[in-house]
């Protein structure tokens, strides 16, 4: 999987618009609505609590049928990875790409990021509970959820490289590092906020985002603020 984040010549909101020459057939319909309420379930109970007697008894349908979309529960599991990261890309990596180049484009990116996980506070990320269930399970299954979040933390890591390559961030700053301490600060949330239910994590998070560019940022740059 690759997604080209932050180039200048893709064109990602132009493609999201382009209207459909023809319309998509019943069947594809009905496998895109049992992807997404698999996608709502698995939030909830993960992907190893998904199973096809589960999502057929939601979508009032078949075993048999919801089993002839996809063929296997893993092909399921794989389908919801997917459809979740399009979901992710579409709320937060393309909006980002209408900020401008470096530090703007890096703060969008992480406002995004933290509206998208006020909401799965609530109901569950993928990503995360799916690292847990898939760690030390090789398969195309952690295949397609390691793929996808690495996907994530390149395209993170450009944006950091471009902040720092227009002078937003000072020259012997660590970008690996910043992108690690930014990754960190989600992962924490998760944990602070969904499993511990202390108060105010969404505020240290983002506090915490701003203590990362008052060590990194330059004072002076026009979006620089400590």
């Amino acid at each position: 999987m690759s997604f080209p984040v932050f180039s200048e010549s893709s064109s990602p909101v132009a493609e999201v618009q382009r209207p459909s020459a023809r319309p998509v057939p019943k069947g594809q319909q009905t496998k895109q609505a049992i992807v997404q309420a698999a996608v709502a379930l698995s939030s909830q109970v993960g992907l190893e609590g998904l199973s096809i007697g589960s999502l057929a008894e939601l979508m009032h349908m078949s075993k048999s049928g919801v089993f002839a979309h996809f063929g296997s529960r893993e092909e399921l599991q794989i389908s919801v990875i997917r459809e979740y990261f399009a979901s992710f890309e579409q709320e937060v990596f393309f909006p980002a790409l209408q900020a401008p180049k470096g530090l703007p484009r890096l703060r969008a990116l992480f406002d995004n990021w933290m509206k998208r996980v006020a909401i799965e506070i609530q109901s569950g990320c993928i990503f995360i509970s799916g690292a847990v269930e898939f760690d030390d399970r090789p398969g195309p299954v952690r295949e397609a959820l390691a793929s996808s979040v690495q996907t994530w933390l390149e395209a993170l890591y450009r944006a950091v490289v471009l902040a720092k390559d227009c002078g937003h961030l000072s020259l012997d700053a660590d970008e690996q590092q910043i992108a690690f301490e930014i990754h960190a600060l989600i992962l924490a949330l998760h944990y602070e906020a969904r499993f511990l239910k202390n108060p105010g994590s969404l505020a240290r998070a983002n506090r915490g985002f701003d203590d990362i560019l008052a060590r990194y940022g330059v004072p002076g740059t026009a979006y620089f603020s400590a």
